[in-house]
C-alpha cells in the first residue's frame, strides 16, 4: 500500500513538473476565485434562508392577529357555525395555512381545520388537546411565534389569545407553511455552486491533463528542435505521432529542417526562392502583418494588411510605412514606433476607429524583432487585426442589457411600491384600496411575464436553432388565432373579420411560430384601434404565373399565399415605419400611453426570416395599418429537409 501511494505521488509530482509557471498560477487563481465565489454563495444563501424564516415569522404573526381579530367576537357570541364557515373560507383561498386550531380556555380543542390524526400529530403533536409551549403567556395579548421543523421544511406556529372586552376565551393556533419559493431558490443556488465548482475543476484537470499530454511535451520536443537548428544541427527532426495543429507545426519543423539542411548545401539563389515561399506563407495567415525596419520603411506586407489599409493599389514595399498608414493610425502609433526602434519598449497595443478605405475597428500590436543573440533591434513587426464584429456584438449586447433592465425597472418598482404599501398599512387600507392594490401589482406581473416571454422567444429564434418545416392549414391557424381573440375584441367593441379564400392550399411552414405571427399582429391591431373599428384578417393565393410584385413568375418558382392583418386604427408614421420592427421600438411611447415589451413585431420578423419571406407594412396616421407577407405553398412531391429540433426555452407562466 505504501509503495502505490509513493508511486500515485511521484506521478502526481512529475505531471505537476510539467506544467509551466504560467499555467500553476491560472490553477493557483481558479482555486482561490472559486473558493471565493462559493464562500459568497453559501454565505448568501445562508442570508436567504434567515430572511425567508423572518419573514415567515412577521406573516405568520400578522395573519394570526388578523384571523383572530375577525374569529373572536363570533367566538364571544358562541356562533361556532360562523366561526367554521369562516375558517374553511379562509382556509380554502390560501396554501400557506398548515392547519387552524381552536381551544378554549382550558386547552380543549373544539375545532380545527384540517382535523385528522394523521395530520395534526405531524404538526403539534396533539389529540384533540392543544398541547401549548411552555413559555406561552396565557391570557396575554401578545401572540407567540415559534418555529419546528418537518420533512417539508420549518413550519411556523403562531398562538393567539382570544380576548373579547378583556376576557380570555381561549388560543388560536395557526401553523404556516414555509414559503416554497426561497426553499426551492435556496436549494437550486446551492446545488447551482457546487455544481459549477466541480465543473469548474473537472475542466481544469482535464485541461491540465491535456496540456501535459498533448502541448507540453510536443513543445519540449519542439524547443529541444529549435536550439539544435539554432546550433547548426540541421539533422535534428521531431517524431511524433500528432495531428491537428500541432501535428502540422511538427511537420513543418521537420520539413524546415529538411530544407536547412539542404540550404547548407545550396547557394545564396535558392536561399532566396524559399524566402519568397515565407512570403507565401505570411501572406495566407488571417491578421494583416507588416514587417519594417529601423528607418520605417516597409519590408513586408500580406494582402489582409493591404485591404485593411487600402493599399491594394500602392507600392508600400521599400517605402515608409507612416506615409502611408491613415492619418488615425499615423496619429496613434508614429511616437510608439520610434521608441521601439531606438530600443525604449518592446511592444504595444492600439485600438483604433478607422473611417477610410472603409468604417471599421482594428487592433494593431507592435513588437520589436531582434537578432538571434536578442541584443539588437533588427525591425518591427506590425500585426493587424479586424475586430469590428467584436465591437459590434458588444454595442449590441450592451445594448440589449440596457433595454431590458430599463423596462424591467418599472414594473419592478410598481410591484415593490404596491407590497411595501400593503405590508406597512395593510390593515388601515380598505377593501377596495388593498384590492386595487392587488389588481395593480397582478398587472404589473402580467407585463413582466410578458416582457420574460418575448425576450426568451425573441433569444431562441436569434440564436440559429433549427425548426422542422412542413404543410401548414392557415385557414385552422387564423381560426385558432381569433377565436382567442374573440373575447378582447368584443370587449374593446371591434369587430373581427375573417378573410380566408376557401380551398386554400398548404403553406410550407412551422404551425406554432405562425399562430406566434398572427397572435402578434392581430394583438397589436386590436391595442391600437378603438371601438367601433375593425381587424381584418385575409389569406388568398397570389395568380401562380405572377410573383409578389406582380411581374412574370420563372418556371422553377413556387407558387406563394399571400397573409393581410389590417386594422381602422391610429396608424404608424412615416418616419416610425424603419424602426418599427426593432427591439424596444415602441409607437406608443408618442402617441399614447399603452403598455408594450416593444418585441413583438421584432419576433415578427424573425420569424418570418425563419421561412425565408419578408413581412411588409403600410400605414396612414389616423386611418389604419395593414401588415402582410408571403409564403410558398406546400408541395408534396418535393422532399423535406430534416433539421435537428432543440429544447424549448420554458416560459414564465402568466398569471
Amino acid at each position: 500500500m505504501l509503495v502505490l501511494l509513493k508511486t500515485i505521488r511521484e506521478a502526481i509530482a512529475n505531471w505537476w513538473s510539467e506544467f509551466t509557471l504560467q499555467t500553476k498560477l491560472l490553477a493557483v487563481a481558479t482555486l482561490v476565485v472559486s473558493l471565493v465565489m462559493s464562500g459568497l454563495t453559501f454565505w448568501a444563501v445562508n442570508t436567504i434562508q434567515q430572511d425567508a424564516r423572518l419573514n415567515d415569522t412577521r406573516f405568520g404573526r400578522d395573519l394570526g392577529l388578523l384571523l383572530a381579530a375577525n374569529v373572536a367576537p363570533l367566538i364571544a357570541d358562541h356562533n361556532l357555525t360562523e366561526v367554521a364557515q369562516f375558517s374553511q373560507r379562509f382556509y380554502s383561498s390560501t396554501s400557506s395555512v398548515r392547519y387552524m386550531l381552536y381551544a378554549d380556555e382550558s386547552g380543549e380543542i373544539f375545532f380545527g381545520i384540517p382535523f385528522w390524526d394523521a395530520q395534526v400529530e405531524n404538526s403539534l403533536t396533539i389529540e384533540r388537546r392543544i398541547q401549548l409551549p411552555e413559555d406561552y403567556p396565557g391570557d396575554g395579548e401578545k401572540p407567540m411565534v415559534r418555529q419546528h421543523m418537518t420533512p417539508d421544511g420549518a413550519v411556523t406556529d403562531v398562538f393567539v389569545p382570544l380576548i373579547v372586552n378583556q376576557k380570555y376565551l381561549g388560543v388560536l393556533a395557526i401553523g404556516i407553511n414555509p414559503n416554497q419559493t426561497a426553499v426551492i431558490s435556496t436549494n437550486f443556488t446551492r446545488d447551482v455552486t457546487i455544481a459549477v465548482f466541480i465543473t469548474i475543476w473537472v475542466m481544469v484537470i482535464l485541461a491540465g491533463v491535456i496540456n501535459a499530454l498533448t502541448i507540453t511535451k510536443p513543445i519540449k520536443e519542439l524547443l529541444v528542435g529549435v536550439k539544435q537548428i539554432a546550433s547548426g544541427n540541421f539533422k535534428q527532426r521531431i517524431d511524433l505521432p500528432l495531428g491537428g495543429e500541432l501535428g502540422e507545426l511538427i511537420l513543418s519543423f521537420n520539413d524546415m529542417a529538411e530544407r536547412l539542411e539542404s540550404y547548407d548545401e545550396q547557394n545564396i539563389e535558392e536561399i532566396t526562392a524559399e524566402k519568397a515561399k515565407l512570403e507565401t506563407l505570411v501572406s495566407t495567415i488571417a491578421d494583416g502583418a507588416v514587417l519594417i525596419d529601423n528607418n520605417m520603411q516597409v519590408i513586408l506586407v500580406n494582402p489582409t494588411a493591404e485591404r485593411i489599409f487600402g493599399w491594394e493599389a500602392a507600392e508600400v514595399v521599400g517605402s515608409n510605412v507612416l506615409h502611408h498608414l491613415p492619418s488615425a493610425v499615423q496619429m496613434e502609433i508614429t511616437r510608439p514606433l520610434y521608441e521601439m526602434a531606438a530600443g525604449e519598449c518592446e511592444s504595444a497595443e492600439f485600438r483604433i476607429c478607422l473611417n477610410q478605405p472603409t468604417k471599421r475597428t482594428i487592433r494593431i500590436l507592435l513588437t520589436t524583432v531582434l537578432n538571434l543573440q536578442r541584443e539588437s533591434i533588427k525591425g518591427i513587426a506590425i500585426t493587424v487585426q479586424d475586430i469590428t464584429r467584436e465591437v459590434e456584438l458588444n454595442e449590441a449586447k450592451s445594448q440589449f442589457i440596457s433595454n431590458v433592465s430599463h423596462e424591467l425597472r418599472t414594473p419592478l418598482f410598481n410591484i415593490k411600491t404596491y407590497i411595501e404599501t400593503l405590508h406597512d398599512y395593510g390593515e388601515e387600507l380598505g377593501l377596495e384600496e388593498r384590492q386595487e392594490f392587488l389588481e395593480t401589482v397582478n398587472h404589473e406581473t402580467d407585463r413582466l411575464t410578458r416582457l420574460v416571454n418575448d425576450v426568451l422567444d425573441l433569444s431562441k429564434l436569434e440564436s440559429g436553432r433549427s425548426y422542422s418545416f412542413d404543410g401548414v392549414d392557415l385557414a385552422q391557424a387564423i381560426e385558432q388565432t381569433l377565436r382567442t381573440y374573440q373575447l378582447n375584441a368584443k370587449d374593446k367593441g371591434v369587430e373581427l373579420i375573417q378573410e380566408v379564400a376557401p380551398n386554400l392550399p398548404l403553406v410550407l411552414g412551422n404551425y406554432d411560430l405562425l399562430v406566434q405571427v398572427f397572435g402578434n399582429l392581430i394583438g397589436n391591431a386590436l391595442k391600437f384601434t378603438t371601438a367601433g373599428g375593425k381587424v381584418a384578417i385575409r389569406a388568398y393565393q397570389l395568380d401562380p404565373k405572377l410573383n409578389s410584385s406582380g411581374t412574370l413568375r420563372e418556371h422553377n418558382q413556387s407558387s406563394q399565399v399571400r397573409i393581410e392583418i389590417s386594422d381602422t386604427g391610429i396608424g404608424i408614421a412615416t418616419e416610425d415605419q424603419h424602426s418599427i420592427f426593432e427591439r424596444f421600438f415602441r409607437v406608443e411611447n408618442r402617441v399614447h400611453t399603452l403598455e408594450g415589451t416593444g418585441l413583438g413585431l421584432s419576433i415578427v420578423r424573425n420569424i418570418i426570416d425563419r421561412h425565408r419571406s419578408k413581412v411588409h407594412l403600410v400605414s396612414e396616421v389616423g386611418v389604419g395599418t395593414t401588415f402582410w407577407f408571403d409564403l410558398t405553398v406546400f408541395d408534396e412531391e418535393k422532399p423535406l429537409k430534416l433539421v435537428d429540433l432543440t429544447i424549448e426555452t420554458p416560459k414564465i407562466a402568466t398569471a
